[in-house]
């Protein structure tokens, strides 16, 4: 693997694997959805999944990339040669390249958001007016999307350690004080106890069945797993690192940040008596009505923006790279290359995406705009799948004694501690994914 870029230290992986795994998952969509789906019972019940699913995930795609040493389509090929597992790696880079063609729709939203709110009169606007009218705008959402694309194929042009290790080692930490200013900012409002209440004490008379398959798609989801992204991550990784502590770190940290972002964010929107349950907006309608209350509101908005698109970036990064890398096969020669093209046609795939917000929102399909679309067949088709097939793979196909091996690499786990992890991917992660997959799907 001479000829293949590696992470400098198990810190840099870290903080990379974190950074994609946290992105939208941890800071959009979880305040909205733990908002819309009963506060504190649904983060109890988030938190137990996340330990029971997307930790026992996550291993298994670290054991395959580290155990192969290679991207993810080569690594299942390596693993198990003349099958058709390699093709658990192609459906990973096709779902990347359809996740970040529409992913890179929000990163470009905020983009926009933060040319806007360095206007003068910025906080003088009827916010869920503002925003229907931001992304409905043809042109400025669509350059916004461009540049949020040329900054992810910019980073990831430049390989592990001098693209997305670099990047990481100062948008991660920043990301970490930026929340700590805004946290510090959203406690000291009136009636902010409020938030802390509805967020933090489980009332579980407020949870329907409907919530908890949420909780464990939010746990799923928002640790990047069933996509291979992690399996072409840890393949960059010494075999001298402890896999179940990098994965442990990784766990711990995007609990941390979903925890910061609730904290962040309810105290905030109870002190305004506006709604828990806004939904999808929660970010774009809700925060610049409760910046507006706060002293310096618009500085604190732009730093909470640019947090915001760091933590969007660092996903984008591990989307190209699964694809970039799957294409190189680790030669860094032609790394530059392919990243510009594979990302002009990810931006290209994406601009109908936008559109579908604008001049092309009637134009839908079983009643959804395209960006649904996308969001359905990625989120509920393509990435239980992936996982689900992963965990198979891992439990089944994987010779336990190679699994064994490179479970303890670098590690000091029990054989006891090895068997419980088997236990789990072999039986627990598949029926929950089926669970999911059949809720998501109507039919449980």
């Amino acid at each position: 693997m001479n000829h293949q870029d590696q992470w400098t230290s198990k810190l840099a992986f870290i903080l990379a694997a974190a950074g994609s795994a946290i992105g939208l998952g941890a800071i959009w969509k979880f305040p909205y959805v733990a908002g819309t789906s009963g506060g504190g019972a649904f983060f109890l019940i988030f938190l137990l999944f996340t330990f029971l699913v997307g930790f026992p995930l996550l291993m298994a795609e670290f054991v395959i990339g580290r155990g192969a040493q290679k991207e993810a389509v080569s690594a299942y090929r390596t693993i198990a040669p003349g099958s058709a597992w390699p093709w658990l790696g192609r459906i990973g880079v096709a779902t990347a390249f359809i996740l970040l063609s529409f992913y890179s729709v929000i990163g470009g939203w905020i983009v926009l958001y933060l040319g806007k709110s360095f206007s003068g009169d910025f906080f003088n606007n009827d916010f869920n007016k503002m925003f229907g009218e931001s992304i409905s705008s043809t042109w400025p959402a669509v350059i916004s999307q461009f540049i949020f694309i040329i900054i992810t194929i910019f980073v990831v042009s430049r390989g592990i350690k001098n693209g997305i290790e670099k990047a990481n080692q100062i948008m991660m930490p920043a990301l970490f004080v930026l929340f700590a200013v805004l946290i510090i900012r959203s406690l000291t409002l009136d009636n902010a106890i409020e938030g802390i209440k509805f967020f933090l004490l489980p009332d579980f008379s407020e949870i329907g069945g409907d919530d908890i398959l949420f909780a464990l798609g939010q746990s799923f989801f928002s640790l990047s797993v069933g996509i291979s992204v992690m399996v072409t991550y840890s393949s960059y990784l010494s075999k001298k690192e402890s896999l179940t502590k990098s994965a442990t770190m990784i766990v711990l940290l995007n609990v941390l940040i979903s925890l910061l972002a609730g904290l962040a964010i309810f105290p905030g929107v109870f002190s305004l008596g506006l709604e828990p349950t806004e939904g999808p907006g929660l970010l774009f309608v809700v925060l610049p009505a409760v910046f507006d209350q706060i002293v310096f509101g618009q500085f604190f908005f732009i730093v909470f923006l640019a947090l915001f698109l760091f933590a969007t970036l660092t996903s984008a990064f591990s989307m190209l790279e699964i694809i970039v890398a799957s294409i190189t096969k680790g030669e860094l020669a032609n790394r530059a290359k392919w990243s510009w093209i594979i990302g002009l046609l990810i931006f290209a795939f994406g601009v109908p995406s936008t559109l579908s917000y604008g001049i092309w929102s009637d134009f839908t399909l079983f009643d959804k705009i395209i960006f649904d679309q996308l969001d359905y067949l990625v989120s509920n088709i393509l990435l239980p799948l992936g996982a689900f097939f992963i965990a198979l793979f891992v439990g089944y196909r994987y010779p336990k004694e190679m699994l064994l091996e490179e479970f303890r690499a670098g590690s000091s786990v029990s054989v006891k501690g090895f068997a419980l992890w088997l236990m789990l991917i072999r039986y627990v992660v598949p029926v929950v994914i089926v669970i999911v997959f059949l809720n998501t799907l109507g039919l449980f």
